[in-house]
């Protein structure tokens, strides 16, 4: 990576404390239901759940048998049920299904739900509807923050993107202020905050408000300053092609909560296996982080150096021999054992990404950033959505013609509109609508654009007046102005001179030198100013909701340069890849805390409506 790095980083604190107390709560509430008792975990916490407390602590504590949730009729035994489920009405539904056929069938169990991250009041309407309320005890499990590695903490919490900024329905903002408020009570109290975005800002006043509530304790600060943003001041970001290593392994192989599991193809066997990936594997915390191209080098090269360190055991004396063997023979076994997964994940990328194709897709990419060859990325386009090739990809790609251009003018919008319903089935116009809701495909209307209606309005009233004009109107058309953007943030590189990927000069790097992420250059200008002082026209763009709030001074030094960068709807390990790049050029070391990990495809799926 830079030779440039700064090496005086600070450490970042240890985050292990969140895991310790989830586990030691989740066994206070195992065990309020006395005696042995059938646990069942709805799906999507199960590989959470293994992340903190593994089946024999969970047996420990009498726990008989593990259930998955799964809608039917319960085959358990046990005369007591506990239930460990996400606050979602249909589970709460099916737990009074199953109490209710109890009762028909003249069996007596306890029951008992734990809803982690917290209780909702609809879920205890359901039960009270359904006549439960005094045969189920409820419990909350404060199930915040889940560290998928030293600077990675998730809420796992995938749902929050499309139920907060599709649906605007905004239950989880107190998860996230409680999230919040768990980071400030350990590891706080923070010097500054700053913010963008709508959620950013309903976040941080519900973290204040617990922060007011509770008690106050003077402490050494561990984390200085924090940075909340909202997934969709940046759509452009999560819609382009991963091509750091780590983002290619998630958008192929799909990371779940910090672990991959490789296809036989990948382990050179007849079976799968699970790894996961994080800075204890030695191989991929080198390789996570870099452009694909150097990948292959670095693997090859560490081959070397593997094979170097096995033929020092010749020529060694029985003294000398017994020492590698207790020493380093093991770990470099454990080292050779990921070696050969990386390499084999890396050919099978390969296979996978370049091919012509992929090339073509990238070079389609980075002409809709540059904004050149329209025509020809639209002709592009049209092939992919005939050809069928994949029907995420082509509405990724829909996506981000539509956000780099402003919206589509009205004839490409309706043609493109028609062949992708053809190609793919009208039961997608749904999703065309979930999809213009969030401003991420949107015909561009004729007359008069929104920015000139404003500076109009400006001139006639007062700022105070004007800005909420503005709201409002940013509000009727959610407007990406990325072109603007792009422009004053100097988001996409000068492209007639070579870019070294080997050495990269800037966070551009992640995406082939050919584009800044949004998101991380707001983080990097931010902090440079101390504040949003000169960005006004950058925020206007991006319709404002941007704060910056000064706190304790608690602080110690070291501390002012830990970051802690809060995404509300997801972030990418390429956002994650550019943080880091960023850190080491300016001393800073990032936490990233995000309601989920996400990727282009998750993204796009998150907003499909075609079960109709």
């Amino acid at each position: 990576m830079a030779n440039s790095a700064r090496r005086d980083s600070p450490e970042l604190p240890d985050f292990s404390m969140l895991k310790i107390l989830a586990r030691d709560q989740l066994i206070y509430l195992l065990e309020q239901l006395p005696g042995k008792k059938d646990l069942f975990i709805e799906a999507d916490l199960m590989s959470p759940l293994d992340r903190i407390a593994n089946v024999s602590t969970l047996k420990q504590h009498e726990v008989d048998k593990l259930y998955k949730v799964e809608y039917k009729p319960v085959v358990s035994t046990s005369a007591q049920l506990c239930f460990l489920i996400r606050p979602r009405i249909q589970t709460v539904k099916w737990i009074c299904d199953v109490a209710n056929a109890d009762k028909a069938a003249g069996k007596f169990r306890r029951y008992k739900i734990i809803f982690t991250p917290q209780k909702f009041y609809a879920c205890e309407a359901v039960l009270e509807e359904q006549g439960m309320f005094g045969d189920v005890t409820t419990d909350e499990w404060a199930f915040y923050l889940l560290p998928l590695d030293d600077d990675i903490i998730s809420l796992e919490l995938p749902e929050f993107f499309r139920d907060n900024f599709l649906a605007g329905d905004q239950r989880w903002m107190r998860t996230a202020g409680s999230a919040l408020h768990v980071l400030h009570s350990l590891y706080g109290p923070f010097s500054k905050v700053y913010g963008i975005g709508r959620y950013s800002k309903m976040a941080y006043e519900s973290w204040r408000e617990q922060v007011e509530q509770g008690e106050q304790r003077a402490r050494q600060a561990e984390i200085g300053n924090v940075f909340l943003i909202d997934r969709d001041v940046d759509f452009v970001t999560p819609l382009c092609s991963q091509v750091v290593y780590e983002g290619l392994v998630d958008d192929i192989f799909r990371i779940k909560c910090g672990c991959v599991e490789f296809s036989p193809d990948v382990t050179a066997s007849d079976k799968s296996v699970k790894v996961m990936l994080n800075s204890q594997d030695k191989v991929f915390n080198e390789i996570r982080n870099e452009h694909f191209s150097n990948v292959f080098g670095f693997l090859s090269q560490k081959a070397r150096n593997l094979q170097t360190a096995y033929d020092k055991r010749r020529g060694m004396d029985i003294k000398q021999m017994k020492t590698f063997v207790s020493e380093e023979l093991k770990g470099l076994k454990q080292e050779h054992r990921l070696l050969s997964l990386h390499i084999g994940a890396s050919e099978s990328i390969m296979k996978k990404k370049t091919k012509q194709d992929f090339q073509e897709l990238l070079k389609t990419e980075h002409s809709l950033l540059e904004g050149f060859e329209i025509r020809e990325c639209i002709s592009y386009i049209e092939e992919h959505i005939s050809r069928q090739v994949s029907m995420i990809e082509s509405l990724r790609l829909l996506c981000l013609l539509s956000i780099t251009e402003n919206g589509l003018l009205p004839k490409d919008f309706r043609s493109l509109k028609v062949q992708y319903l053809q190609s793919y089935g009208v039961d997608h116009l749904l999703t065309f609508s979930n999809l213009r809701q969030l401003g991420l495909l949107v015909e561009q209307q004729p007359g008069e654009t929104l920015t000139v209606m404003e500076s109009r309005v400006g001139k006639l009233v007062n700022d105070k007046t004007a800005g909420k004009l503005t709201d409002a109107f940013s509000s009727l058309a959610k407007k990406s102005n990325f072109r603007a953007l792009s422009r004053k943030l100097n988001l996409v590189p000068k492209s007639d001179e070579e870019y070294d990927l080997r050495v990269p000069r800037d966070m551009a790097y992640i995406f082939s030198g050919a584009y800044v992420p949004l998101s991380c250059k707001l983080i990097e200008q931010v902090l440079e100013r101390d504040g949003w002082t000169g960005l006004e026209e950058v925020t206007r763009l991006l319709n404002g909701n941007e704060f910056a709030v000064t706190g304790s001074n608690g602080a110690k030094n070291d501390a002012q340069r830990i970051i802690l960068v809060m995404f509300l709807g997801g972030c990418t390990f390429s956002e994650i890849a550019a943080l880091r790049f960023l850190g080491r050029e300016k001393g800073y070391k990032f936490i990233v805390v995000t309601t989920a990990i996400t990727n282009s495809s998750r993204l796009i799926e998150s907003l499909l409506d075609n079960h109709v």
